[in-house]
Formats: structure tokens, C-alpha cells, sequence
């Protein structure tokens, strides 16, 4: 008997079959210069999993569901009862996935009827740890870890914690809308505890309806981490109660391209429910033309010839109020964002306009610089590092702070982004004993012709010359979308499913590798996010069973 699962693949098979032949006269079928592997539409063992599990083991032996009988519920002995609020939100989301406006019919678990022993009638959830979480928020050291009990029985599945994901992709159904999940063991966690995506807010101004768009497919790829670009040159958008000055003359308009204080706990709160981590990112020094419009005297004065010339350039590392100001503004920042980390930058900074500053000459030849005017940026990082270890946050930063040799917390974490394949960076920072997280393959604002999710998925994280100690110090990485082309318009489908192939990178083993497997259950999982509201771009010449309806 084919299962639904197969008959939606065979259909998008339908779909391949004749454009995976065509060839464009002057285009060659490349991924940036790698020659592209013919893909065979056909279905795969493991359905539409997604990320892929561990290990994973699929039956023949099938279950029925329906929206009347089904609930899913606290196992007994379960840690977390039912006022665990971040489980019973996870349950109602995750029953409307499944069954879609079937639950308006009727409440699940309410005048129920007899199930016959085909049918599955309830998911329990048990949680073991001592400590559920159902308040806090989560961290790098959360339990991700999922897995089906042996002792699941008749009509009642037990699954160890709160994989409601997995067991959602494990539903399928038939042409007649009947619901269906086959008997499967799993034993899952992921690769790597820090599976991010970075978001640009300040190039191009996000509506908070694209970034929580966002965040829930991110949870629909069980990614943890939204690493929030906020500022920028370009634009101030984040409303700090401290300096309000800031956003009002730093953003592209005052009150509709904002981030309010509610906006940002919304943000926070969001993701708190779908287990992802919000890290903001303020860059300093450079990449801060914004914040000098609302803050006077934060920016160096650039020179031509012995007269200002009007211009700006990075922070004045020089001036007492410019780390008076850092000390105030920070310590809003570690109020408002619970995260244990904060993003500091410190990435791409201009020499040039200090060199031209004769106050930041004098400065230089009284502190012995002479002319490595690295030295100077690593005087204000490393001042500025201490002013945030003040506020018990823990920091990260991008590669080049690491280069230039300041001191680092022995918990700072590294952000490499400069270089590929084998990256020698990656090398040179876990010998020195620093936690690293790799973007440097992950750029998603660079496009392509073809399906350029594959160079992103053929990445190996650790292919770096280093011990196994070294290897054990990345943990993880990100995927990065800039925003100088993108704006809540072409966001979502630019994004996903691309950044799909890197959270099946973080999360799944290393020995996943099957391009023509990932092909097809990446296909499936493209039209289930399609299914759920999420725009996410084709792969190549297909259809999807429900199509984007559109806005």
C-alpha cells in the first residue's frame, strides 16, 4: 500500500521529472563552479523528517488520527504538569498543525469517543528533569534531547520531552485527508547547541510580523538561536528608554520603523515559547554612523588636512563619555535581554577617519601605539568588553577582535566569518581555548542560479586541521542573512528552505550526507512549511499538494 507520504513525493516526482533534464543553452547546471549531481526524485526512507534524527526507525505498522479523538498530554510522572505554560502553548500549536480547523469542531479530550486499537488517541509528553523550564528562558546548556518510550502502548504514544516537531513531520496523510502516523522509534539531539540565524533589522527595517514569521520556522527547524542585527550605518531602530535620542533621530522614521520595548518582549517571548535564544547584536565601533545622530560626541570627527571636513567615522575611543555612555546603554541591554550572551561586533572598522583626527594622534603617540592604529581599536574593545562583564552577560564577538590580540573572557565566544572550506580560523581560535561558532560558509544574501542550498548543506563544520579538543570548543554556527537587498518583502523565501540545509547540518551526524535523500525530504519539508503559511522558495520545477495562498 502507498502511504500519503509516498504519493505526495510521486507527485512532486511528476514535477522533476521533466526539468531535471533541461539544460539552458548559457548556463551551466553549477553551484558556484561545483557541478551539480542529478538528483532522482523518489521517496525516502525516512519520509519528510527534518531535521534528521540520530537514529531513527520507521514501521510498517500505521496508526489513524483524528482532531476528535487525539490529544496530546502530560505523561504521569511528568516534571512539568499542567501549569507549565511553555508546554501547553507548544501542545495547542502543535495540535493545530496537525489537524488544522479541526480543533474549532471540538476541544480535544472533550466527550472523546472510543478509539478501536488502530487508532492513536493520545501523545504524552514526559519530561524528566528535575527542573522542566517552564519559566526561564532557554540557554546553550538546554535539553534538546528527544526520544520515543519502549513502553508506548495500545492507543497511547509516550515520547521521553517535548519533540512535538518530530511527531508533527511523522504525520501524514492520505488523498482522502484521512491522518496517519506509522509506529517509530527515535533517539535524537542535536550536533551542535548553537543553531542560529542572523537577521539584519537595520539596513532594511523587518515589520515584528516577518521576525516572528521567522522564529516559528525556525522552530520548524529546530533552530535555537536568533542572533538580531538590530543597529546599523543605516538605521537606529531599537527604542532604548535610556537614550531615547537614539532611535528618534537614528532610525529611518521615529515611530513606524521603531522596536518598542514591547516589541523586543514579544520578540523575547516568542521565542522563549519555541525554545530559541534572542541574542542582540549592538556593533561597536564601527557600523555606528546611526548612533552618532542622537548622540553627540559619540563619533570620531574626521579631518581634512588640518580642518574637521564635516564627516564622521567609527566611536572616539578617546573621550571618558564615550564608555560613560557604553556603561548606561549596556546595562539597559542586559535588562532587557535575558540571554546570557550579548553580540558586541567589533567586526570591519574604518582606520581611516582616526588617522586623519590630530586629537587621536596625540592619543596614539601617549599610549605608545605609534601608528598600528589596531591598537587602538583594541584599547576601546577591550574597555568596552570589561563594561559589559560588569552587567553578568557573557559576550561574543566577531573574528577580527580575536585577531587583533585583546584580552577575552575565558567564556567569550568567537564569530568566525571570514574564510572557507578547511578555515584556518576556526584552527587558530579553538587553539587558543575559545568557544567559536563558524558563518563564514553561511552568507545567505549571496544568491545563485541553481539549487545553491547543496554548497550550504556539503559543509563540515569541523574540517579544520585541529585535536578533538579543539573540535569540542565549536558549538555550532549560524546561518546570516544581510540586509542590504532584503526587506520584508523577499525575507522569508530567500531565507528558507536554503537555511533549512544548514540546520540539518547543525543538527543532524556528521555521516548525513545523502544529497539525493536530503533532496527529496527537503522537497516534502519545503511544502509542509508551505502548507503552514511559510513562503519558502521551490528547489527546482515541482508543485506542492497546498500551494502559498499568498497575503
Amino acid at each position: 500500500m502507498t502511504s500519503p507520504l509516498q504519493l505526495a513525493l510521486l507527485l512532486l516526482a511528476l514535477g522533476f521529472s521533466r526539468g531535471l533534464q533541461h539544460h539552458y543553452p548559457d548556463q551551466a547546471d553549477q553551484v558556484d563552479g561545483e557541478a551539480e549531481l542529478e538528483l532522482v526524485a523518489e521517496p525516502s526512507k525516512f519520509g519528510s523528517l527534518w531535521p534528521l534524527p540520530q537514529k531513527v526507525k520507521l514501521s510498517a505498522v500505521s496508526l489513524k488520527l483524528t482532531g476528535v479523538s487525539f490529544q496530546i498530554a502530560d505523561a504521569k510522572g511528568s516534571s512539568a504538569g499542567s501549569g507549565c505554560s511553555l508546554l501547553q502553548d507548544a501542545y495547542r500549536r502543535y495540535y493545530e498543525y496537525v489537524f488544522g480547523g479541526a480543533k474549532r469542531q471540538q476541544q480535544p479530550g472533550k466527550g472523546r469517543r472510543a478509539a478501536g486499537p488502530a487508532v492513536l488517541t493520545e501523545l504524552q509528553v514526559w519530561i524528566t528533569s528535575p527542573d522542566p523550564e517552564c519559566d526561564g528562558y532557554p540557554g546553550v546548556a538546554s535539553d534538546e534531547s528527544c526520544e520515543s518510550l519502549p513502553h508506548s502502548y495500545g492507543n497511547v504514544l509516550v515520547f521521553h520531552c517535548a519533540c512535538l516537531e518530530t511527531f508533527s513531520q511523522l504525520v501524514y496523510e492520505d488523498e482522502y485527508g484521512v491522518k496517519s502516523i506509522n509506529s517509530t522509534t527515535i533517539s535524537d539531539f542535536p550536533r551542535f547547541a548553537h543553531r542560529g540565524i542572523l537577521l539584519d533589522s537595520a539596513r532594511h527595517f523587518l515589520p515584528i510580523k516577518v521576525i516572528l514569521a521567522n522564529l516559528e520556522t525556525m522552530a520548524m527547524n529546530k533552530l535555537n538561536v536568533f542572533h538580531w542585527h538590530i543597529t546599523d550605518d543605516q538605521s537606529f531602530p531599537y527604542l532604548s528608554r535610556t537614550f531615547p535620542q537614539l532611535s528618534q533621530q537614528g532610525a529611518y522614521h521615529p515611530y513606524t520603523h521603531v522596536y518598542t520595548p514591547a516589541d523586543v518582549k514579544m520578540v523575547v517571548e516568542f521565542g522563549r515559547l519555541r525554545g530559541i535564544r534572542v541574542i542582540p547584536e549592538f556593533d561597536t565601533p564601527g557600523h555606528t554612523q546611526s548612533w552618532g545622530k542622537g548622540q553627540t560626541d559619540l563619533l570620531t570627527p574626521c579631518y581634512s588636512g588640518s580642518k574637521p571636513s564635516g564627516s564622521f567615522g567609527p566611536v572616539n575611543p578617546i573621550l571618558n563619555t564615550t564608555y560613560d555612555f557604553m556603561s548606561q546603554f549596556f546595562k539597559e541591554i542586559s535588562t532587557v535581554f535575558p540571554d546570557a550572551y550579548v553580540h558586541l561586533g567589533g567586526d570591519e572598522v574604518d582606520f581611516s577617519c582616526w588617522k586623519s583626527n590630530p586629537d587621536i594622534q596625540t592619543f596614539m603617540d601617549q599610549q605608545g601605539f605609534g601608528k598600528d592604529f589596531s591598537k587602538l581599536e583594541s584599547f576601546y574593545i577591550q574597555k568596552l568588553l570589561n563594561i559589559v562583564a560588569t552587567t553578568q552577560k557573557g559576550y561574543m564577538i566577531w573574528q577580527e577582535v580575536f585577531d587583533n590580540g585583546v584580552q577575552l573572557k575565558p567564556d567569550a565566544v568567537v564569530h568566525v566569518w571570514i574564510g572557507g572550506g578547511a578555515n584556518d580560523e576556526m584552527g587558530k581560535v579553538t587553539a587558543a581555548g575559545y568557544t567559536t561558532i563558524l558563518s563564514a560558509p553561511w552568507y545567505l544574501d549571496y544568491i545563485s542560479y541553481a539549487q545553491d542550498w547543496q554548497k550550504y548543506y556539503k559543509v563540515e563544520p569541523l574540517s579544520f586541521n585541529g585535536t578533538e579538543e579543539q573540535k569540542k570548543l565549536v558549538i555550532g554556527g549560524e546561518a546570516c542573512l544581510w540586509g542590504e537587498y532584503v526587506d520584508a518583502t523577499n525575507l522569508t523565501p530567500r531565507l528558507w528552505p536554503r537555511a533549512s540545509a544548514v540546520a540539518e547540518r547543525l543538527w543532524s551526524a556528521a555521516d548525513v550526507t545523502d544529497i539525493n535523500d536530503t533532496f527529496n525530504r527537503l522537497s516534502v519539508h519545503r511544502c509542509r512549511m508551505v502548507a503552514r503559511g511559510i513562503p519558502a522558495q521551490p528547489l527546482f520545477s515541482s508543485y506542492c499538494p497546498r500551494e502559498y495562498k499568498g497575503v
